[in-house]
């Protein structure tokens, strides 16, 4: 039988025993090759940010500075050649940005964090699972790259199916490629 002392010696036995850490070893992800995934220390600006962080700041300034001006050009992928010149006043949206999220709940009386976030959609209270991006909206752009070039011009490049689209902040130069194919007689 046990006592009512042994009974709590070894409650007090078991809790320590559970409450403390266990000591697993330290797994490593390897790739099938058997390369082993590693880490770097990556320097900041004066600011803080990293390149990365500083490009993404600088884009989302440009983007929504008042009066810029873009120059946007579709290029045929085939040939090379521009099929479109346009000024853009203010900057290019992609059609899936929206104000108000695309999906949200019925039930907005009960808060619950795991339900998302509070939008007002008409005068309704309602909750949606989609983040507010840095720009003020909700869905994606389409995907592009960006960067400045060693004179300071900002380019956007897109590769769409059919056709590339690429936008800058100043005109830009671009000669017609010409394709030749010459047929081999086997």
């Amino acid at each position: 039988m046990i006592t009512k002392t042994k009974y709590i010696l070894l409650t007090i036995t078991f809790l320590c025993y559970s409450c403390t850490t266990y000591a697993r070893p330290k797994y490593t992800p390897k790739s099938d090759s058997g390369i082993s995934k590693t880490s770097v220390e990556i320097s900041t600006n004066p600011d803080g940010l990293t390149i990365e962080q500083q490009n993404v700041k600088n884009r989302l300034l440009m983007d929504n500075q008042v009066g810029s001006i873009k120059h946007l050009y579709i290029i045929s992928p085939q040939t090379g050649n521009v099929l479109l010149y346009s000024t853009v006043k203010g900057k290019v949206t992609s059609s899936n940005k929206r104000l108000t999220p695309r999906t949200v709940s019925t039930n907005s009386d009960v808060y619950d964090e795991n339900e998302g976030f509070l939008v007002t959609i008409g005068s309704k209270n309602k909750r949606t699972a989609e983040v507010l991006q840095d720009d003020g909206t909700y869905g994606d752009s389409d995907p592009y790259i960006f960067w400045w070039d060693t004179k300071g011009i900002y380019h956007q490049h897109f590769l769409t199916d059919g056709q590339i689209i690429h936008v800058s902040d100043q005109p830009l130069r671009i000669n017609p490629t010409q394709i030749k194919l010459n047929l081999v007689k086997p």
